[in-house]
C-alpha cells in the first residue's frame, strides 16, 4: 500500500526536523540559478501508470533522504510550465533592458526569463559542480546554455548568436556567481527552497507514491498551517532510490491549475558522455563577449533606459518584516515618500508597456494606512501605498491590507 503519513500516525515533519537538513547536500549540481525559480508548472499527467507500492517511510525519513543524496550526474528531459496570472515577461524585460547596441539574444538573462511564463521543455544534463548543460527546446529552433569549466556558452539557433563568458572560479563576468552545482530548473532545487521556508507554521508529510519518468517515487507534501498564504501546498515526488526530487507542483490557496510544477519525463542517472559539455560557435555565428556587454552598458550609463523612478528603488531604506511563516509580508520604504508615478508624469517617465502592466494587475485598496494600489499575482501580491510604501509577500490582498494596517 502507498505510505499515507499523518501527525497524528506517522510522526510529521515540523520545522525543527526541517531545521536540522544539510542544506547544502540538497542540490543537484546545476549552472545558473533560476527560480525561480524559482520561479515553472508541468503538464499534470506525469505522474501516471498507478502508484507502486514502496515500503513505509515516514516525512522525517525521506527529508533526511533527500538531504543524504550526493547524486551530481543525470541527464533528462524536462517539462516546465509557469502559470502566476501575469502577462508574458519577454517584451517587458526587453523594454526595460539597456539599449541593444551590443546586445545579443544569445545572453542568458533574457532567455530565462522566458521561464517564468508558459510551458515549456527542457533538456538537461550535469556532472558535478563544473559541467552541466541546459537546452530550451522551441518551436524549430533551440536555445543552449553551456557550463564547461571556466566557460560559460549560451547559443541561440533561431538567430545564429553566441555569448560567451569566463569564470574566474567565484565570480563570472556576467555578475552571477559560479553555479553553486546543479542543473537549473530542477524540482531538487524547487524542493529546497520549499524545505528552507518550513517550520512550525508548516505541515510536512508522506502522502502516497507516484510514478515520475518510469521512476518510483515517494510524494512530500508541504502544506501551510495558516490561513491567508497564496501558496496552498507545494507537492515533491522523490526519487525513491536516489533521493532526488522528480517532480515539484506548487497549488495555489485559490485552486485552479499549478501555478508551478517542474518534473521529469526521462532521467538517468548515468554519467552523461563528455561532449554534452563541449561547444564551438556555428560558423557565421555572430560571438558577443560578457565584457562586451558590460563596456557596452557602461557607455549607455549604468541603468541603460530604465525609469529615473526604477532606478531609485535601488536605494530602499529598509525592510521590515511583519507577520512569520507563510504570511510573513516585507514592508519597503520608497525613496521620497511617493508611490509610482503615473506615465508621463513630472516625477517620471513609465514606459507605456509597464504601465499597461501594472494597470491590468492593480486594485485599488484603502484601511487604516492610507489608500493604496494591489498589484496581483498567482502567488506574489504587492500593495504600494500612495504615502510610498509598499508591502509584498505570498499572501492574499486580505492578509497584505490586514499587514499595512498593523504596521501604522
Amino acid at each position: 500500500m502507498a505510505p499515507n503519513d499523518s501527525a497524528e500516525t506517522n510522526g510529521e515533519a515540523t520545522g525543527t526536523v526541517v531545521g536540522r537538513r544539510k542544506k547544502a547536500r540538497y542540490i543537484v549540481p546545476f549552472a545558473v540559478a533560476g527560480v525561480a525559480a524559482a520561479t515553472i508548472g508541468l503538464v499534470p499527467a506525469l505522474a501516471a501508470s498507478g502508484d507502486p507500492d514502496l515500503p513505509d517511510i515516514t516525512a522525517q525519513e525521506l527529508i533526511e533522504k533527500i538531504a543524504a543524496s550526493d547524486q551530481e550526474q543525470l541527464s533528462g528531459t524536462l517539462k516546465v510550465s509557469t502559470d502566476l496570472g501575469i502577462p508574458s515577461l519577454g517584451g517587458i524585460a526587453s523594454s526595460l533592458a539597456p539599449d541593444a547596441g551590443g546586445d545579443t539574444s544569445a545572453a542568458p538573462e533574457s532567455k530565462l526569463m522566458e521561464l517564468a511564463s508558459g510551458t515549456h521543455t527542457l533538456r538537461v544534463a550535469a556532472d558535478g559542480p563544473d559541467r552541466q548543460r541546459l537546452s530550451i527546446l522551441g518551436e524549430g529552433s533551440e536555445y543552449s546554455l553551456v557550463h564547461n569549466g571556466d566557460d560559460v556558452w549560451g547559443y541561440d539557433s533561431g538567430s545564429n548568436e553566441v555569448y560567451h563568458a569566463q569564470s574566474d572560479g567565484a565570480e563570472r563576468p556576467d555578475g552571477m556567481r559560479k553555479a553553486p552545482e546543479g542543473v537549473p530548473a530542477t524540482p531538487k532545487e524547487l524542493a529546497e527552497e520549499a524545505l528552507a521556508a518550513s517550520d512550525d507554521t508548516t505541515s510536512v508529510t508522506v502522502d502516497g507514491t507516484a510514478q515520475v519518468a518510469g521512476r518510483d517515487a515517494y510524494q512530500l507534501l508541504i502544506k501551510p498551517k495558516q490561513a491567508g498564504s497564496t501558496i496552498g501546498s507545494v507537492r515533491v515526488a522523490v526519487d525513491s532510490e536516489t533521493g532526488v526530487p522528480l517532480k515539484f507542483t506548487l497549488a495555489t490557496s485559490s485552486g485552479g491549475k499549478a501555478a508551478v510544477d517542474a518534473g521529469f519525463t526521462k532521467v538517468d542517472f548515468s554519467k552523461p558522455d563528455a561532449s554534452s559539455f563541449s561547444f564551438t560557435p556555428p560558423k557565421g555565428a555572430k560571438v558577443t563577449e560578457a565584457e562586451e556587454l558590460k563596456d557596452e552598458a557602461g557607455r549607455n550609463g549604468a541603468a541603460g533606459k530604465a525609469p529615473k523612478d526604477l532606478e531609485a528603488l535601488e536605494d530602499f531604506k529598509g525592510l521590515n518584516v511583519i507577520g512569520k511563516g507563510w504570511n510573513a509580508v516585507a514592508e519597503i520604504d520608497v525613496p521620497g515618500g511617493a508611490g509610482l508615478p503615473a506615465q508621463g508624469s513630472e516625477t517620471g517617465d513609465m514606459p507605456a508597456q509597464a504601465q499597461q502592466f501594472l494597470d491590468a494587475l492593480g486594485d485599488k485598496v484603502s484601511g487604516d494606512f492610507g489608500s493604496g494600489t494591489v498589484f496581483k499575482t498567482r502567488l506574489v501580491n504587492a500593495l504600494m501605498t500612495d504615502d510610498g510604501k509598499v508591502y509584498v509577500g505570498a499572501v492574499t490582498q486580505d492578509t497584505l491590507v490586514k499587514a499595512a494596517d498593523a504596521a501604522e
